[in-house]
C-alpha cells in the first residue's frame, strides 16, 4: 500500500481555501480592492476575522443592513475578482503534494466541504484538473449553517456513505477545525493560515510531509 493511501473504510474530506489552495492572502487583497471600489476601508484585523467564514457572515460585518439579494450580488462580484486575481499564480498556490495524495486514494471516498462559493470550488477543481477525484462537493450555501457549525461536514460524510468518525478532514481555520470536530470526524490541520492547532493531534504544512504519511498509516475505520 502506498504510504499516502488510507485504509479501506475511511474517507477524505478537504476544505478549499487554505487546504487545496494557499488562497487566503489573495482573498485578503481581493476584499481590500473590492471594498475600495465601494468606498469602504478594510477594518484593522479584518483578515483574521474572515478566515473560515461564509461570505454572508463577512458581508454582514462589513456592510451591515444589506438586503439578501444585495449580499448574494456582492458575494458573487467579490469572488469573481478573487478568481481573476489568483488565476495567474494558481499553480504555485496549489498545496504541495495534493495531486499525489488524491491519486494515491483515487478509489477511496473523497469529498470537498467548503464555506466558499460554488463558482470558486468549480474554478479550483477544474483548473487543477482534480475534479475527477471528488465524489461530492458541498459548499456553504447548500446547508442551513456554515462553519463552525458541523452541517457541511455532516452532509459530505452522508453523501460519501460514511460515518463522520471514519472521515479524515483537512482544515486550515479554527472555524473549520471546530466544524470537523463537532461533526465527530478526525481532523488534520494544514498550517497555511494558523501555525498551531492546540486542539488537534496532528498539523502539517502540506500533503507531502512524512508526519502525515506516518499518521495515516495508523488510522483504521471504527
Amino acid at each position: 500500500m502506498d504510504s499516502l493511501t488510507i485504509a479501506e473504510g475511511l474517507g477524505l474530506i478537504f476544505d478549499l481555501d487554505g487546504v487545496v489552495l494557499h488562497s487566503n492572502p489573495v482573498h485578503e487583497v481581493a476584499w481590500a480592492e473590492y471594498l475600495k471600489r465601494l468606498g469602504v476601508a478594510m477594518p484593522a484585523g479584518f483578515a483574521q476575522q474572515m478566515y473560515g467564514k461564509r461570505n454572508d457572515q463577512i458581508l454582514a460585518e462589513l456592510l451591515p443592513g444589506l438586503a439578501p439579494e444585495a449580499i448574494v450580488q456582492h458575494s458573487q462580484d467579490k469572488e469573481a475578482l478573487f478568481r481573476e486575481m489568483i488565476a495567474p499564480e494558481f499553480e504555485e498556490r496549489l498545496t504541495p503534494g495534493l495531486r499525489e495524495f488524491l491519486a494515491a486514494n483515487a478509489d477511496r471516498p473523497i469529498g470537498l466541504g467548503t464555506n466558499a462559493e460554488k463558482a470558486n470550488a468549480d474554478f479550483a477543481l477544474d483548473t487543477a484538473g482534480i475534479r475527477k477525484y471528488f465524489r461530492t462537493i458541498v459548499n456553504g450555501w447548500m446547508v442551513p449553517h456554515a462553519k463552525p457549525a458541523p452541517d457541511i461536514y455532516l452532509r459530505v460524510a452522508e453523501e460519501l456513505g460514511l460515518a463522520p468518525r471514519n472521515c479524515i478532514i483537512f482544515e486550515d481555520s479554527f472555524s473549520g477545525v471546530s466544524a470537523g470536530l463537532a461533526a465527530g470526524a478526525r481532523v488534520v490541520g494544514i498550517t497555511s493560515t494558523h501555525k498551531h492547532f492546540p486542539m488537534l493531534d496532528l498539523s502539517v504544512r502540506h500533503f507531502a510531509e512524512p508526519a502525515l504519511a506516518a499518521w495515516l498509516a495508523k488510522q483504521r475505520p471504527i
